[in-house]
Formats: structure tokens, C-alpha cells, sequence
């Protein structure tokens, strides 16, 4: 085994808690928004349906990330777990973004996450829908990274 795929607890089944624990993992791994090391919490074969995009392994998923920050500026994100039972996590998730024109646009969606028994992810389908909004509108105000303690989740802020 090497380092890249070392058990990354909690480990599935997974508890409430423990689920909770893996969608805040999650959402500070892209918050960091480092293709290489967010791609590490992925099995070696993971597939993944990301909109209308099918990837296969890390390194599809890692090019992937790699393009979609560089073009999603001002990344910042929050996920909520929805469910959990077994190896198996369902996710709801607003992230804001600006394109290079300046455009801003808030991205909701919803994940469903299967788990290997090492707790990397081997199955990730996502549905996300973009809505352009205006600077106004915007509600993640916190400095790039990850999010705070203290700020509102996605039900604290009507989303």
C-alpha cells in the first residue's frame, strides 16, 4: 500500500457523525483548491459523473480540477450531508464563482458518494445547475481556503 492510498478515516460503514466528519473533510479539501491533493482522497479507479463529464481515475479527476479552478475564480464552498447509510454519503452543496469577466454565479448541486473500505472515495455522481448573480447577492464572504467555523451553513442561509 503506499502512501497515496493509506486508510483516510473515518472509515465506512460510517456513523451520522462520522458522515458529517467526511463532507466537512471534503469541502475543506476543495476549498484548498489543489487538484493534486484533493485527488488523493480518491480510490486509484474512481469514476465519476461531474454534470455531463465521465472521469475515470485520479489523474482524469486531478486535470479535471485543474481546469475547472482555473477557470472558477473566487472558488469558495459549502456541502451539507443530506444521508448517509453504509459506505454511502448524498450531499447538497452551493459554491460561489466568478468567471474572468467578472460575472458571478452560484453553483447548487448534489453528490452521491460510494466508499471504499479504506474510506477513499471510489464513486462520485454530481448534478450541478449555475445561476449568474450579481456581487449583491453573493453570500460566501470568508478569505480564500477554508471555511470557518463560524460562518452560516447552507441552511442557515435559506440556500
Amino acid at each position: 500500500m503506499t502512501v497515496q492510498d493509506a486508510p483516510r478515516p473515518p472509515l465506512p460503514p460510517f456513523t451520522h457523525d462520522e458522515a458529517v466528519q467526511k463532507v466537512r473533510m471534503a469541502e475543506d479539501s476543495w476549498n484548498s483548491r489543489d487538484p493534486a491533493q484533493v485527488a488523493l482522497a480518491y480510490t486509484p479507479d474512481t469514476r465519476w459523473r461531474n454534470r455531463s463529464e465521465f472521469l475515470n481515475g485520479r489523474a482524469e479527476v486531478r486535470d479535471f480540477l485543474a481546469r475547472k479552478w482555473a477557470r472558477e475564480n473566487g472558488y469558495r464552498l459549502i456541502k451539507e450531508i443530506w444521508g448517509n447509510a453504509g459506505d454511502r454519503i448524498a450531499v447538497r452543496f452551493c459554491y460561489e464563482w466568478h468567471d474572468d469577466d467578472g460575472q458571478w454565479f452560484r453553483a447548487h448541486g448534489n453528490e452521491n458518494w460510494a466508499f471504499a473500505e479504506n474510506g477513499l472515495m471510489a464513486v462520485r455522481h454530481a448534478s450541478i445547475n449555475d445561476v449568474p448573480i450579481t456581487d449583491e447577492q453573493r453570500l460566501f464572504h470568508w478569505p480564500q481556503g477554508r471555511r470557518p467555523n463560524d460562518h452560516p451553513g447552507l441552511n442557515d442561509l435559506g440556500l
